[in-house]
């Protein structure tokens, strides 16, 4: 049984989400959950939130019977790009300079492995 959450315009660039996601992808729950929580990146604070939330979703399944978070692991995590808000900033002589402002988009699927 799997359990997919999208958690969309993150506002982080993917790059950044992408070097935390990698340390969960293919783990334990109970593992995961512990790496996110204690992780010192801003980036693992919307991917335990996403995690926790596609957690959730597999324990309240209706038609299945009751799953144990022992048995769950993070089957797929992928980070995807978002629109980029486009900014101006003042820069010297007059000229005015880009800053982009880039989002996210977290794909996460959690398994019981069947």
């Amino acid at each position: 049984m799997k359990s997919k959450v999208s958690a969309k315009w993150i506002r982080m660039s993917p790059r950044k989400v992408r070097r935390v996601a990698d340390l969960i992808r293919g783990k334990q729950v109970d593992e995961a959950l512990n790496i996110l929580h204690f992780s010192p990146k801003a980036a693992s604070v919307p991917l335990e939130k996403a995690l926790r939330s596609a957690i959730a979703n597999l324990m309240n399944i209706e038609d299945k019977s009751k799953v144990r978070s022992e048995d769950l692991f993070v089957d797929e995590a992928r980070v995807d790009q978002g629109i980029t808000l486009k900014r101006i900033r003042a820069a010297s002589m007059g000229r005015a300079m880009r800053i982009r402002k880039r989002t996210s988009h977290i794909t996460l699927v959690v398994s019981d492995g069947e």
